[in-house]
């Protein structure tokens, strides 16, 4: 019986990097959503400290809830406190010519913690998963990749501090390097464990989830971290995407890095909850 309880509660709400429903078009239960996953709720302890350590307002995605959990953000604020800058991830999967606004919701905020802490931001755009999981070509896939790069550059991101980059254009070296050492922690029965993967999928898709997981560690950039392998990373995301970062966070210690911290959205919400928030104006 309680299996069956289990299962009917897990078919009450998909949530995963590539679907996100829930039973009779219902709202997601964040609260079930954070107990499956293992994250934390981003407290006004936490909120507090990021003003105290900025010297300015939190965003208002903090102050209504929109960022509503995270993992290990506290060490960073710890790391960065004593003085260790940190520098920031986060990415897009171009599957449309255009960003809509829950599409912008991670770029605003990662725009106003770079702002705010002054560090670096890494932007991955990946479009070989687009291709993979949309059905799309390659050369299709790159060109929306393009119009969404156009999209994010326009959200006034700090050039001197920012890297975009296209995984169709920029995997190699030792980017790869690094995404071979996550590949062999990681066992097929751990992958299909996280992600669902089914004996159906092709195997590009079993293979894609180093790909994101990489940009977490500072070598996979050698032309902007080079010497400094300790650099802790912060990634600004939408909850979705949290089974990458588990991941990932599982493999960092054994490959030498430090785990990736993360701050995590909610879903981008019908007008009414908008308006619930204070969002709109």
């Amino acid at each position: 019986m309680e299996g069956t309880k289990a299962a009917e509660e897990e078919e009450e709400q998909v949530v995963n990097p590539w679907e996100v429903s829930a039973k009779d078009g219902g709202k997601i239960d964040y609260d079930k959503l954070i107990d499956k996953f293992g994250c934390q709720r981003l407290d006004q302890t936490l909120i507090d400290r990021v003003q105290r350590l900025t010297s300015r307002p939190p965003h208002v995605f903090l102050r209504r809830g929109v960022f509503f959990a995270h993992r290990d953000l506290n060490e960073v604020l710890d790391a960065y406190e004593r003085g260790d800058k940190f520098y920031l991830y986060t990415g897009r999967g171009p599957s449309s010519e255009a960003l809509h606004l829950g599409h912008l919701v991670p770029f605003m905020f990662t725009k106003y913690l770079q702002d705010a802490f002054k560090v670096p931001l890494v932007i991955q755009l990946t479009d070989d998963e687009k291709c993979m999981w949309k059905n799309i070509s390659v050369e299709e896939s790159q060109r929306l990749a393009r119009e969404n790069a156009k999209d994010i550059i326009a959200c006034g991101f700090d050039i001197s501090r920012t890297f975009i980059f296209s995984d169709f254009d920029y995997v190699g070296g030792a980017f790869y390097k690094n995404m071979v050492k996550v590949g062999k922690c990681v066992t097929y029965n751990k992958v299909v464990g996280i992600f669902g993967f089914t004996g159906e999928d092709h195997i590009g898709k079993v293979s894609f989830p180093p790909v994101q997981a990489v940009p977490s560690f500072p070598s996979s950039f050698p032309h902007l971290f080079s010497g400094k392998d300790d650099l802790r990373c912060l990634i600004p995301c939408a909850i979705d995407q949290d089974p990458y970062f588990r991941m990932t966070r599982d493999v960092a210690p054994r490959i030498g890095y430090h785990k990736p911290a993360l701050i995590e959205s909610l879903f981008f919400p019908a007008l009414q909850v908008l308006l619930q928030f204070g969002l709109v104006f």
